[in-house]
């Protein structure tokens, strides 16, 4: 589904934002845009978008009712609301695409009701794949707005053959069977990104444990320190697999049960580089598993598994070496006990 008559405008030329660009493009959604990065504006136009270098000049350029969509980092998204809000009229439209908490959502929506302007947000899952995959949104806006806005939507989304059809669902396919969902008014898309996002954490965090339990199969092999700070290996026999994890997680991308699009992404990247030299292991957190974990607990729900997955981010970025080194000095000091180093010992600060 696709409208030519449809005119985008468009902040933010990102990662993503480009990539959703050169989509909206392809399918007929005539697109003006701009970013800070002139380097970005042009690449942009070389997929048919008219490039502007100001706000001012983008609003001047759509046509009425207008339709901006924002793909900026959340912490610049009040800045930009701020600068366009003054520029718009009564049936205009602003769309967020980024990763911003619902909770500011509902107050945006309701500053520009004031106005007359409609808000929509909308949470993107794809990455930078979306330009040829497509992109599973997650939509919050009033019923006239999405309705106007519905076929960048579906511009945007996979459609219907990425996926097998759920087993009886009949007829022609849902707005949820192509990739795109209303999920409610303002604010009901970015909470319901931001629990898949929560999701999203929980699902690497296992992967990622698993992997390291095979990882370590052969351990029985190696020489340990024999010492009283050491546990000892009590059944090293146990434990002499030399596994290739590229090819285990080849293997489970046919026909397993926890076989998944970040399973294949993971095997990809295990074949290229088996020992994942490059990476350090300091993994970011946008913010959407923390708003996960402080929405269950108001809502009183259990999710324990969420909120181990995101404590585990901060663990990666060297946020517990304290308390570690808390613990370790609490031993000295009751038992004497010294440090002992290990292939895992952290050894520095930095």
């Amino acid at each position: 589904m696709s409208d030519a008559s449809l005119q985008m405008g468009f902040v933010g030329l990102g990662r993503m934002g480009l990539n959703m660009v050169r989509r909206l493009q392809k399918a007929g959604v005539s697109c003006v845009v701009h970013d800070l990065d002139e380097a970005a504006r042009s690449k942009a136009a070389e997929s048919g978008a008219e490039a502007v270098e100001s706000l001012e000049d983008l609003v001047g350029k759509l046509s009425k009712p207008r339709a901006i969509w924002m793909m900026l980092p959340a912490a610049v998204v009040d800045k930009v609301v701020d600068q366009l809000a003054p520029m718009l009229e009564k049936g205009d439209m602003l769309v967020d695409g980024g990763n911003s908490h619902y909770v500011d959502d509902l107050r945006r929506a309701k500053a520009l009701a004031e106005r007359d302007i409609h808000y929509a947000d909308v949470g993107v899952s794809g990455g930078v794949w979306g330009s040829e995959r497509g992109y599973c949104l997650m939509i919050g806006a009033p019923d006239s707005a999405y309705q106007h806005l519905e076929p960048a939507f579906a511009a945007l989304a996979p459609g219907v053959d990425m996926a097998p059809r759920t087993e009886g669902r009949e007829g022609d396919p849902s707005a949820a069977e192509n990739g795109y969902l209303h999920c409610g008014p303002s604010g009901a898309g970015h909470f319901v990104k931001m629990v898949h996002n929560g999701i999203e954490y929980g699902v690497m965090a296992a992967y990622a444990e698993g992997l390291n339990v095979l990882r370590h199969a052969n351990i029985g092999k190696k020489k340990r320190e024999d010492n009283a700070e050491t546990a000892p290996l009590e059944h090293p026999d146990r434990y002499q697999f030399d596994l290739s994890l590229a090819d285990v997680t080849e293997v489970w991308r046919r026909g397993s049960v926890i076989g998944s699009w970040l399973l294949d992404l993971t095997a990809a990247e295990l074949h290229r580089h088996p020992d994942l030299d490059g990476y350090e292991g300091r993994v970011s957190d946008s913010g959407e598993g923390r708003w996960t974990a402080q929405a269950a607990i108001e809502q009183g729900v259990p999710v324990p598994v969420l909120t181990a997955a995101l404590f585990g981010r901060f663990a990666s970025r060297g946020n517990d070496l304290f308390a570690d080194q808390v613990m370790s000095a609490m031993r000295h000091a009751f038992g004497g006990h010294d440090e002992r180093g290990g292939e895992n010992s952290k050894g520095s600060t930095s």
